[in-house]
């Protein structure tokens, strides 16, 4: 676990998610929705997360993971061009 988080980010719990009644799984980073979570693969992510469980660590690494790599630098841009 160590070499994964060497910065130490998920102690900080960036990530939470959300069960909606559909069955699908809804992802926040820092409080913004990133990503929608469907069917087999939200069950899959859920039955891993029952397994982890108080684990905060282990958990926020699964939805990292699950996330991808969502952040590639551009997100300043996306913010000044908004003004």
């Amino acid at each position: 676990m160590s070499e994964i988080d060497k910065r130490n980010r998920l102690n900080e719990e960036p990530f939470t998610y959300q069960m909606t009644k559909k069955g699908t799984v809804v992802i926040y980073y820092e409080g913004k929705q990133i990503k929608i979570v469907k069917e087999k693969e939200a069950e899959r992510l859920l039955a891993k997360i029952q397994e982890v469980k108080g684990q905060i660590k282990e958990v926020q690494l699964l939805l990292a993971k699950i996330t991808g790599n969502f952040k590639r630098g551009n997100e300043k841009l996306g913010k000044h061009k908004r003004l």
